[in-house]
């Protein structure tokens, strides 16, 4: 399939209202798979979301392919009851599946990942301090590697804050009001998420400077 027709056949999902979408769930947790279909069908814009940073890649489409394994890894593995947004879940492993395929197939375009808005700075900027960047694309590919998975470590909000400010560019004030949380305990929420995530990679970052 040719990124033309995967855009023709998005162009058909229908967004689901909030109580359609909680009803979906429930009954997936009950064991109905056609509602598991049915949810992994209707976030598919999510994928596309994300393939659009890499949208003139040649392997765009392998992207969106490994892109939807992620969706399918988080409708399979997400919990409602938690409190946190499938979008901003699901987006983690979604983008972490393509970054993983990029770094597996010894590709360059991780530049993204470290690109923020002016004035910002990007997650890998913030985690390694003043620390120079990596000169070779094969140590982006080491650090992106360590940072995703000590990122899967951390508690579920903490994560979801530093994925949400740091992977998908939203202001604090917007993931406030996806989480449903105060400005200032998303501030907080971010402060301790890099402190874990910086701790878990300290040895690798000594090493990297």
């Amino acid at each position: 399939m040719e990124l033309k027709e995967y855009m023709a056949e998005l162009s058909s999902v229908r967004k689901l209202e909030l109580e359609e979408e909680r009803a979906l769930w429930r009954a997936f947790q009950a064991g109905d798979r056609q509602a598991r279909q049915t949810l992994i069908e209707s976030y598919q814009p999510l994928v596309f979301k994300q393939a659009m940073a890499f949208r003139t890649h040649p392997a765009v489409m392998d992207m969106v392919q490994e892109g939807t394994v992620g969706l399918i890894e988080a409708v399979e593995r997400y919990d409602p009851s938690r409190g946190v947004a499938f979008s901003l879940y699901a987006m983690h492993r979604i983008r972490g599946r393509m970054l993983n395929f990029l770094a597996r197939e010894g590709r360059e375009g991780l530049a993204c990942l470290e690109g923020q808005p002016e004035g910002t700075m990007s997650l890998l900027d913030t985690l390694a301090d003043e620390s120079p960047t990596a000169q070779e694309v094969a140590e982006q590919h080491e650090m992106l590697r360590r940072v995703q998975g000590a990122m899967d470590r951390l508690p579920v909000k903490e994560r979801a804050v530093l994925e949400g400010i740091y992977l998908e560019s939203h202001g604090a004030d917007e993931v406030a009001q996806t989480l449903e949380l105060s400005v200032s305990h998303i501030y907080r929420l971010q402060k301790s998420g890099v402190r874990r995530v910086r701790g878990m990679l300290s040895r690798f970052l000594h090493h990297w400077r």
